[in-house]
């Protein structure tokens, strides 16, 4: 999920360097929604790995 955010950060990055505001945008607020997804299925998995170990 990591990789995808950072594919639609280039994508937003290389969109706006051509002038394509549009998608840049479109292609940021992409990746920031991945981000903040894997942010939170990473948070929760450390949580849940941090159980007793038998």
């Amino acid at each position: 999920m990591l990789s995808y955010a950072i594919v639609f950060f280039v994508i937003a990055i290389i969109a706006g360097i051509l002038g394509f505001g549009g998608i840049a945008g479109s292609a940021s607020a992409i990746a920031q929604i991945l981000f903040i997804i894997f942010l939170v299925l990473a948070v929760v998995s450390f949580f849940r790995g941090r159980g007793k170990s038998v």
